[in-house]
């Protein structure tokens, strides 16, 4: 999304980003980094923020009279709270900026939760220096009364509070520039508004706002309107009158019509209508390049009247559940909403097609040649395939794609990524809460492809005009790019991510406990390679920097060379304009730039070597083998925060090696596993794996061995390697493991063992070629039980027909995916598989064979039904006559006597 579409903050709300990265002095706890430091008061770092302030303005510190910037988190009690900000206009009486937002804890799936605060005392009114005041997530139900007496507030931000309208006398703030109001309640806005003459942003977006007031079109220095996603109908003629509106994004509302006047605004270079109720519009704006209208019903007829009792109704849209071996299904023109079997929810609308559609699907497991990711983007589901490719629809299907959401979500976003005319492409995505853990991401698509979920860095895009326009990051508001008219001579889209940089890191690699690093920000455009005209770009300097204060010489601007991916140093190269928070350069063409601090001299190749550390991942290999069936070996590759968790879960039914030592590997990294030694060697050969960090890179293979088991345990290893599988594998890992290095491909090798036959033949008779599994005896002795040499038996006869007798058997169809995933090449492993794992599962339960037996029957496998009915006959005959010689059974009244008895 936008960030001009976004109405972001300006550089007066930047302070609030970049006031976490200063540093202060005064009273903070041992080991903590000191909180004033100038101008600015940081108590918003560590809990007890209100504590130490409170401790301070009792102190009368002096520092405090010099404070300008102060941020306090609102996660306090509300009394406490209350208490703190009284002392606030005593003690700092020169204060500039204050930020009392709440957002710094958050809940299980990341999102922000809400601060305690609910009003402000009166006594604020009297900050006369105070122009910016941010109060986003809070619990704000009014505006504070303090508020509209403070006239020299220039920036006020009340995001994701609970307001539910905003008084008339907001009108009296003579320069309020900037005001930012979304995710709150509002239903109406006061006529005053229009009084704001100075108003240039204005951000109501996600609200219940279903008519503006005629007023609005008094904002005669307005250049940036939202109120997306609201219940707007129609719009005041007035908004006409916004002659220096560049950006109105009213998406997402149950617009009809537009004012005809929208299209003659001098400077406007964004009209954003989608997802409306529009049936028609203007000439002038329905073929405007700036004017995005997708999602409205244009040109089709307005609903009809209600049908007079006795009418037939239309039927209601077919629901469809695909929860078999089904890759199919048919879309008619009346629609259809369906679930497939491997989680994916699609919505036909009706007249979606013309005429029937066949439409197939496949749900793939990922490899880079299908998963296009970026240097800092993660891949979060597995990749669906939606055939035919390319039909386009008469009208969007809504797509929902289950993924696990990631655990850093700070200043990043979830995007469906599809493939478009053989360039791929991010779709515009939102996200819906299935459980805590679980999300969908929702988007519309035209036409069928491949898609996938991609978590990445906040993207922001903007088209730029031959005029000119601004750029800022929604992820940092400090990062900025401007762009002077003339410096292109036709629109062109341009990009621009920004990914943060922990210091820390920075200052382990360099052994330097001063260095530090601005985030890392990427620009890139489509159309020519350069500008006209040069292109201002903003940073901010690296935590603990300031311009005042800092050496010059350690002040280096780094630009990554395309497309060698090197690292230049060209501070030299461009005239670097400092502020006490900002860096400000030029450049008339895009790549990635990073602003380091450090003494070292020449930081080219560390800066290569940081950049490949923000993309590692640290991860442990293991290998382990299922208790029940030495012979099958699971494989996987964990992140290290996933390790411990992992082991508890599966060691119940594995055992193994401890994991492997720490390995880095990027996101897609191909690697392979091989089975060296004494050679157990598995099926497939090499097992072949692609590294994404929140999927579970897990294969289970079966092994065997050539050498003689009945004799001794056979002991081998396997050796994990990176790349792709080449023709010659070393034998031994132990060569590659003394040549380990930066370039080696050898990971890591962890020990496997296949222990000695037991109950094999005896001399002479050959040798035997059973698996070698623990007892599984499956029911019990009285009624018939099958044993673990039945269970292979019935294997070895199910063939092909494996997933109905598993489909009824109640395995779910995602599992049964899972497996023939697993052991693509082996249809025996998947049976082995298949069957077992269900064996397992049913260890001690009540009919569980009647269960097998029912399920080989419903799936018309009676051949095997039958044979398993003769093994549990022969079993409860056996045991019957065993219990008969012992004497333990009771006497059959119904049995005629004996000759025996009766001589008795």
């Amino acid at each position: 999304m936008a960030a001009v579409a976004e109405g972001l903050e300006p550089e007066a709300a930047a302070t609030e980003d970049a006031a976490q990265d200063a540093v202060d002095a005064v009273d903070a706890e041992p080991g903590d980094p000191p909180l004033l430091v100038g101008s600015r008061l940081s108590l918003d770092l560590y809990p007890g923020g209100c504590q130490r302030l409170l401790h301070l303005c009792a102190r009368q510190s002096p520092q405090l009279l010099e404070v300008q910037f102060m941020q306090l988190s609102s996660h306090e009690d509300p009394r406490l709270l209350e208490t703190t900000l009284a002392q606030v206009p005593c003690s700092l009486r020169h204060l500039r900026s204050l930020v009392l937002r709440g957002g710094q804890q958050r809940d299980v799936l990341g999102a922000c939760l809400r601060g305690s605060l609910t009003t402000l005392p009166a006594g604020l009114s009297g900050l006369t220096h105070l122009a910016h005041l941010d109060l986003s997530f809070n619990s704000l139900e009014t505006l504070p009364g303090c508020i509209p007496q403070m006239h020299g507030l220039s920036t006020l931000l009340l995001s994701h509070n609970h307001l539910s309208e905003l008084p008339e006398a907001l009108g009296a703030l003579p320069a309020l520039t900037f005001l930012y109001a979304t995710h709150n309640c509002l239903r109406t806005l006061p006529k005053a508004l229009g009084a704001l003459s100075t108003l240039q942003c204005l951000d109501l977006s996600q609200n219940l706002l279903d008519t503006l007031p005629p007023e609005i079109g008094g904002l005669s220095s307005l250049t940036e309107l939202n109120l997306a996603s609201n219940r707007l109908q129609s719009l005041p003629a007035s908004l006409a009158g916004l002659r220096s509106l560049r950006l109105l994004v009213l998406h997402s509302n149950l617009l009809t019509s537009v004012p005809t006047g929208l299209a003659h605004l001098p400077l406007l270079t964004r009209l954003d209508l989608r997802d409306n109720q529009l049936r028609d519009v203007p000439p002038e704006l329905l073929d405007a390049p700036f004017v995005r209208l997708r999602g409205n019903p244009l040109g089709e007829a307005p609903p009809a009247l209600p049908s007079p009792p006795g009418t037939p109704t239309i039927p209601e849209m077919p629901r469809l559940f695909l929860n078999s071996d089904l890759d199919s299904f048919l879309v008619t023109p009346q629609g259809c909403s369906v679930t497939l079997a491997c989680g994916v929810r699609l919505q036909f609308p009706a007249g979606a097609t013309a005429t029937p559609v066949s439409i197939h699907y496949r749900l793939r497991l990922p490899e880079p040649r299908l998963v296009p990711l970026g240097p800092h983007d993660s891949l979060l589901s597995h990749v669906l395939e939606l055939q035919p490719h390319g039909v386009a629809f008469q009208q969007e299907v809504g797509l929902w794609l289950l993924f696990v959401p990631p655990r850093a979500r700070r200043c990043r976003e979830v995007v469906v990524r599809t493939l478009n005319d053989d360039s791929w492409g991010d779709l515009e995505t939102h996200l819906e809460e299935e459980t805590p853990k679980r999300l969908w991401a929702h988007c519309q698509v035209p036409h069928f492809s491949w898609f996938l979920v991609v978590s990445r860095p906040v993207s922001n895009a903007c088209l730029v005009p031959p005029e000119g326009t601004l750029l800022y990051s929604s992820g940092h508001p400090g990062v900025k790019v401007t762009f002077p008219p003339g410096a292109t001579d036709e629109p062109r889209q341009v990009y621009m991510q920004v990914v943060r940089v922990a210091s820390g890191e920075l200052r382990a690699l360099l052994e330097e406990p001063g260095a530090a690093a601005s985030p890392l920000l990427c620009l890139s455009q489509s159309g020519p390679p350069s500008f006209l005209q040069p292109v201002t770009v903003q940073l901010p300097l690296p935590p603990g920097v300031t311009g005042l204060s800092l050496d010059r010489s350690c002040l280096h601007l780094l630009y990554r060379t395309p497309p060698e991916a090197t690292w230049d140093d060209i501070t030299t190269q461009v005239a670097l304009e400092l502020t006490h928070l900002y860096a400000r350069f030029r450049v008339t063409h895009f790549s990635w730039y990073w602003l380091w601090y450090t003494a070292k001299t020449r930081v080219e190749g560390l800066a290569r070597k940081a950049w490949e550390r923000l993309r590692l991942h640290r991860v442990s290999l293991i290998a382990l083998q299922r208790r029940r069936d030495p012979e099958q070996v699971l494989l996987q590759c964990l992140p290290l925060s996933k390790v411990d968790a992992t082991l508890r879960r599966l060691l119940e039914r594995y055992r193994g090696p401890e994991p492997s030592d720490t390995v880095e590997m990027f996101e897609g990294e191909k690697f392979f596993a091989a089975f060296e030694k004494d050679r157990p060697d598995c099926v497939q050969g090499r097992v072949c794996f692609v590294f994404y960090s929140h999927l579970k890179n897990v294969k289970e293979v079966y092994v065997t061995t050539t050498l003689d088991r009945q004799a001794q345990a056979v002991r081998g290893q396997v050796s994990f390697y990176r790349g792709a599988v080449p023709e010659d594998v070393p034998e031994e890992a132990e060569a590659a493991r003394h040549r380990k290095g930066t370039d080696s491909p050898w990971m890591a090798t962890l020990p496997i063992k296949l222990p000695r036959l037991r109950g094999s033949k005896a001399p002479g008779q050959g040798q035997g070629t059973s698996l070698s599994l623990a007892p599984l005896n499956l029911g019990d002795a009285e009624t018939g039980f099958l044993t673990q040499s039945n269970l292979l038996n019935v294997a070895g006869r199910l063939g092909p027909d494996w997933p109905a007798v598993a489909l009824h058997l109640g395995m779910p169809y995602r599992e049964l995916q899972r497996i023939r995933h697993e052991f693509r090449d082996d249809l025996d492993g998947q049976i082995r598989h298949m069957l077992f794992s269900w064996a397992e599962r049913q260890a001690g339960q009540p009919g569980a064979v009647g269960r097998l037996v029912q399920a080989l029957e419903q799936s018309d496998r009676l051949d095997v039904a039958e044979e398993v009915r003769a093994v549990l006959e022969l079993g409860r005959q056996k045991y019957e006559d065993s219990i008969q010689r012992t004497g333990l059974a009771p006497p059959d009244p119904s049995a005629s006597p004996s000759p025996e008895s009766a001589q008795a």
